[in-house]
């Protein structure tokens, strides 16, 4: 059997568009334009026979699928798919400090240094411990469409468990605000069919 997983990014919330850091420990909601791109993503694929929905514990992942909620679909808040935890800098406006940072440990972790982390939050490792269960899960589900809902840098750690990839890999994974990462498994195995698709977004805001 081949179960077909969409896995998408959350939308737009003010603090993406502000450049503040929200992690595990910020619940912002969607703004105008994330609502918006959560409802372009519905108009497209509103009609694909999803059996399940996984969302975080985040409202805006809920959000962001809740006009497949009003279709009925049946939705799981999952605490594995939480974004990471960025501690310190949780609700921290960009600057050159928490840049310099930021940027010294994403070339630690890309060398593979994925103990580190910054003051009071998750390292990749523990990340990926997180969600390792969620991920043996998929395996084993008798579904064929498989709907989540997720966070930028949990889902580039999920892509990587889920394809056997080193975490130290994650930045290869792009992602956007409402981006689509379809996958299919079968034979064991996960495939990436589409990667970072925004193709829902074509049509302009008015």
């Amino acid at each position: 059997m081949r179960t077909n997983i969409y896995l998408l990014r959350h939308g737009q919330t003010d603090y993406n568009l502000k450049g503040i850091v929200q992690g595990r420990g910020v619940n912002s909601s969607l703004n105008d334009t994330g609502h918006w791109q959560a409802q372009q993503f519905f108009e497209k694929y509103k009609n694909i026979p999803f059996d399940i929905a996984y969302v975080s514990t985040l409202q805006r992942t809920h959000q962001t699928l809740a006009p497949f909620a009003s279709q009925g679909l049946d939705f799981q808040i999952r605490e594995e798919l939480d974004e990471i935890n960025w501690g310190v800098f949780e609700g921290v406006s960009h600057n050159e400090i928490l840049e310099s940072t930021y940027v010294s440990i994403m070339e630690r972790w890309t060398e593979g240094h994925l103990d580190i982390k910054i003051e009071g939050g998750e390292s990749p490792l523990e990340l990926h411990e997180r969600q390792y269960p969620f991920i043996e899960e998929l395996r084993s589900v008798a579904y064929e469409n498989i709907l989540i809902c997720s966070h930028g840098r949990a889902i580039r750690a999920l892509l990587c468990g889920m394809l056997g990839k080193s975490l130290s890999e994650m930045d290869t994974f792009k992602h956007n605000n409402t981006c689509l990462y379809q996958l299919a498994f079968e034979n064991n195995s996960f495939e990436v069919l589409l990667e970072n698709d925004t193709s829902h977004l074509i049509m302009e805001r008015v």
